[in-house]
């Protein structure tokens, strides 16, 4: 996952979320996630919910 959102934040069908285009959510690899991009900070969390 980090290496396919770290590549390209913009890109893998990912949305712009609440009108900001820097705060963003896409599926990747079966998970939801929401993120934020900041050229600062490289790091990608990730929680799958399995119910």
């Amino acid at each position: 996952m980090t290496s396919k959102l770290g590549a390209d934040p913009y890109g893998h069908g990912s949305a712009a979320l609440k009108g900001d285009p820097d705060y963003r959510e896409a599926t990747v690899a079966g998970a939801f996630v929401v993120y934020y991009i900041n050229a600062a900070v490289l790091v990608v969390t990730a929680v799958r919910i399995v119910h």
